[in-house]
């Protein structure tokens, strides 16, 4: 496409600032998606490029907290980066002992967070459940339970949502809201027995694993209709999602006859559609390989048009050193998003001391110019929102 004519395309979609006055001020907090499937932010359409600040509320459930968040908030609101998704419980089951112990002191922790963001008005997308396996681990149960919407896991994702939902809704820094991270990667893997969930003991883990950790298509979705159903009940506007990557090359095949066949553009569309199913009113993928996750964005805003849901491409980026090719690669990455009009996407990762030797993004180390390149890709839907709009 020439570039003016990708220019004009993509006026449409415009960064606009966090505080909003006048009628906006009374319109749908957060993100939300209007009956076209526009994505809008607080009434108003929206695109912007945001950050996974994944540890943000979890290195202070760690045994030696950390409460240096509050400076990566300063740092994302100095750039202009409107927002951050992270998790919003922990990644073991270790890290639900406070939350088990003293629900009080747990959510006091998590307030700091959120109040520090509402501070650089950063908006959050907190991801409730990360990890697939914690919470069935948490309640004695295997992974597949997350299927049954009477079992004691199901119970525990209602509890902790209502908790969570009816605590922060009132919150300006509440963009959206999020299950977990990528469930539909495990699910009907022809392979199952030999991809199970870790087994980690002293972080909370069973000693064992059988075939009933082993999860379906089936089991993830009753588990994202019982969570989108449960943040209806106490908001009835933001944008729910998923937090699924891209559905894999094999997914229509794999649900069906447990094989690797890769799917047709049509049985493609179909599993994305139905991995996101409604009450989610969004679309998540992600985009890191060229060919399964970057060659499909157009065919996801197709699918994303057609179920008049915004799509949100969870995380994107590139790993190792800083070299023409990473920086071709990263280019090449935001400009697909950017020809494709991806409405809402957020770099992997920011201030990550544990991927340090490979995805870490901080303003200071050599993997600074991801962040610089965000940078400047809003600011540049900035500067086309005045000029659109003098």
């Amino acid at each position: 496409m020439p570039k003016t004519t990708l220019h004009r395309h993509w006026t449409r979609w415009v960064l606009l600032p966090l505080i909003l006055v006048g009628a906006h001020a009374l319109a749908a907090p957060g993100l939300s998606a209007n009956e076209q499937g526009e994505l809008l932010l607080r009434g108003v359409p929206f695109c912007g490029i945001g950050v996974n600040y994944y540890d943000a509320f979890v290195r202070i459930l760690e045994q030696s907290p950390q409460t240096n968040y509050a400076a990566g908030f300063r740092e994302l609101a100095a750039r202009g980066i409107p927002f951050a998704r992270f998790s919003a419980g922990g990644y073991w089951p270790v890290h639900w002992q406070l939350y088990q112990t003293n629900p009080a002191a747990h959510f006091a922790r998590l307030d700091t967070v959120i109040k520090s963001a509402e501070r650089e008005n950063v908006g959050l997308i907190p991801s409730l459940f990360w990890n697939l396996s914690t919470v069935p681990d948490l309640m004695g149960e295997p992974c597949n339970r997350w299927g049954d919407p009477h079992s004691r896991t199901l119970a525990f994702m209602r509890r902790y949502t209502r908790e969570l939902v009816t605590r922060y809704a009132q919150s300006p820094a509440i963009w959206a809201w999020e299950f977990g991270n990528e469930y539909n990667l495990a699910a009907d893997l022809p392979n199952a027995a030999t991809h199970r969930p870790p087994v980690v003991p002293h972080l909370g883990t069973p000693a064992q694993r059988t075939e009933a950790d082993e999860v379906t298509h089936e089991n993830i979705r009753v588990a994202f209709r019982e969570f989108a159903r449960e943040v209806r009940k106490y908001d009835p506007h933001r944008l729910i999602l998923s937090g699924n990557a891209f559905p894999r090359p094999s997914a229509w095949h794999q649900m069906r006859e447990r094989s690797w066949q890769p799917d047709t553009p049509e049985q493609f569309a179909v599993m994305l559609a139905a991995d996101n199913l409604s009450p989610i009113n969004s679309l998540s993928v992600r985009a890191y390989e060229l060919t399964n996750d970057v060659g499909r964005l157009a065919q996801a805003m197709t699918v994303a048009r057609r179920e008049k849901k915004p799509l949100f491409v969870g995380e994107f980026g590139v790993p190792g050193a800083d070299t023409p090719e990473a920086r071709a690669r990263f280019t090449l990455i935001l400009s697909a998003m950017r020809t494709n009009q991806v409405p809402l996407s957020a770099l992997w990762v920011f201030d990550y001391d544990y991927q340090a030797n490979d995805w870490n993004v901080t303003a200071t180390n050599a993997r600074r110019w991801q962040l610089e390149a965000i940078q400047q890709a809003n600011q540049e839907l900035r500067r086309q929102r005045a000029t659109s709009n003098p």
